[in-house]
């Protein structure tokens, strides 16, 4: 009995058509394994749909703005009979709508993830499982609260509403009279402080467009509204981990919705019922397209490697692309990548996950 439980391989394929594909591959390569399907998700981009799948839920549209203020459509998921709503910021603020040439990091807010919030609040689910990852921000959740009903305002009293910079003047934050929200888990899928050489600006900024040069503003502008925070809010969760997922959205919802803040790749396990499955299985297969450092801190193939362990079953991954890093190869029994060229791999994924399936299959099979 083989369990198929890989992510997403991200640019390429979703993790249902990742799992769908190795388990091709299995049963070419051994046919007499009774084969398993279980895609996984750690918060990141394809979260919801990993639940909402597994939960039979329902899904809902609405609209939102996204990370550079234009209205796009947005959808997120209830469970248990509307009584859990499971969304991910990055329907709304999500790098992938942002073009690679209209990237203006200190003008991208979250201010839409705060719009998803509210419509799923709206739903009447009694619980939030939000899932962070993928973002285009960088803005500590400045633009969430502001969604909400909080207030920045400079020494003269001036509302602050625009640039991440902006926060460089905040003086004062004021509450909404009512917040009114459910209760708040939020699915982190790195464990990142809010600030310093490994916080959400100094790890991810480069990649949401952000210069060398804006760095050190974008760090003073979040550090400035950590202090603040604490201050006039009571909260301090600048070093807490994963404030820095989400570019500080952690922070953000930690500090102004009290959400509590929790692996993603937990989050999804429990949600799926992963462990029983793993316990029920012989040999397990993960994967997703890159195997590098960050897989140890939160990803969901660590996770799956390491929940596999602790049941005494074997774990293999198949990958796109992986990256020797210290320890990351002794959690497998074994690492299929589709490609010595990591493009190719990504371009014909499907085919080339099917052909490391019906590989692994062989193997574990006895074929030669």
């Amino acid at each position: 009995r083989i369990l198929v439980a890989p992510d997403k391989f991200k640019g390429s394929l979703g993790a249902a058509v990742v799992a769908e594909s190795i388990a091709a591959g299995l049963r070419e390569g051994f046919p007499a394994a009774e084969i398993v399907c279980c895609p996984v998700a750690d918060g990141g981009e394809g979260t919801a749909k990993v639940i909402c799948s597994a939960a039979n839920g329902e899904w809902h549209t609405g609209k939102a703005h996204d990370a550079y203020g234009n209205v796009v459509t947005t959808r997120f998921a209830t469970v248990d009979a509307g009584e859990t709503a499971v969304l991910e910021t990055s329907e709304a603020i999500g790098l992938w709508r942002v073009p690679a040439e209209n990237h203006a990091l200190e003008r991208a807010s979250s201010f839409g993830a705060g719009e998803m919030i509210l419509a799923a609040t709206r739903s009447g689910a009694k619980k939030l499982i939000v899932g962070l990852g993928g973002s285009a921000t960088n803005d500590g959740g400045f633009g969430l609260a502001r969604a909400f009903g909080f207030r920045f305002l400079d020494e003269n009293g001036n509302e602050l509403t625009g640039s991440v910079f902006d926060l460089l003047r905040l003086a004062r934050i004021e509450r909404p009279h009512a917040l009114g929200l459910p209760a708040i888990l939020a699915a982190v899928d790195v464990r990142n402080p809010l600030l310093g050489a490994n916080g959400a600006t100094r790890v991810f900024a480069l990649q949401k467009g952000a210069t060398a040069e804006q760095i050190e503003p974008l760090e003073d502008s979040l550090a400035r509204l950590a202090d603040v925070v604490a201050r006039d809010l009571g909260v301090d969760h600048r070093e807490a981990a994963g404030a820095g997922a989400a570019g500080g959205l952690g922070f953000g919802l930690a500090s102004f919705c009290g959400a509590q803040l929790r692996s993603g790749f937990e989050v999804v396990a429990e949600a799926i019922g992963l462990e029983t499955r793993i316990k029920e299985a012989d040999v397990v297969v993960t994967g997703e397209g890159r195997l590098d450092a960050q897989t140890l801190h939160g990803k969901a193939p660590a996770g799956v490697a390491k929940m596999a362990s602790r049941s005494g079953k074997r774990c293999y991954a198949i990958v796109g692309e992986f990256v020797e890093t210290a320890g990351l190869g002794e959690i497998f029994d074994g690492i299929f990548v589709l490609s010595d060229a990591p493009a190719e791999g990504m371009a014909k994924a499907a085919v080339m996950l099917r052909e490391r399936g019906r590989e692994l299959g062989r193997i574990l099979g006895g074929v030669r």
